[in-house]
């Protein structure tokens, strides 16, 4: 971006604006770290939450088969118990699915670009004013 960097006649407002700018950078910085360890946490839980569902739906159609070929009785009973366990496990991954899949992957990857676009520019900011402050 120009800045109007002709408008800043003396150094110490250059030290001002370079101070301010060290303090934006660090937050930035700080801020990069987080996005960059969250995205690393959201990419393993991801692929773990997909490959555990995969797991509970297939036990699910196979308790399914064994119940529809049982007589009734407590062995029958046991297995629509257990269809009713897996299916809660099913309801809470795939709302964990939301929180932590492939859709919340992406949006911590494009938290993380945007961090790292402000930090580029914070740079390019300081930049520009020590240059100027070299030039006074």
């Amino acid at each position: 971006m120009s800045y109007s960097i002709n408008s800043i006649t003396q150094v110490a407002d250059c030290d001002v604006l370079l101070t301010w700018a060290g303090k934006e950078k660090a937050e930035l910085e700080f801020k990069k770290l987080s996005e960059e360890r969250l995205t690393s946490k959201y990419e393993d839980t991801s692929v773990e939450v997909e490959a555990i569902l995969q797991g509970v739906i297939a036990e699910i159609s196979a308790i399914d088969t064994v119940i529809s070929v049982l007589p009734d009785g407590p062995t029958k009973e046991d297995q629509i118990k257990n269809k009713r366990k897996l299916e809660y496990k099913k309801f809470v991954l795939e709302n964990r699915k939301e929180s932590y899949g492939a859709v919340a992957l992406l949006e911590k990857e494009l938290d993380l670009e945007r961090v790292t676009k402000e930090l580029e520019e914070v740079n390019a900011f300081i930049t520009v004013i020590t240059n100027h402050k070299a030039t006074l």
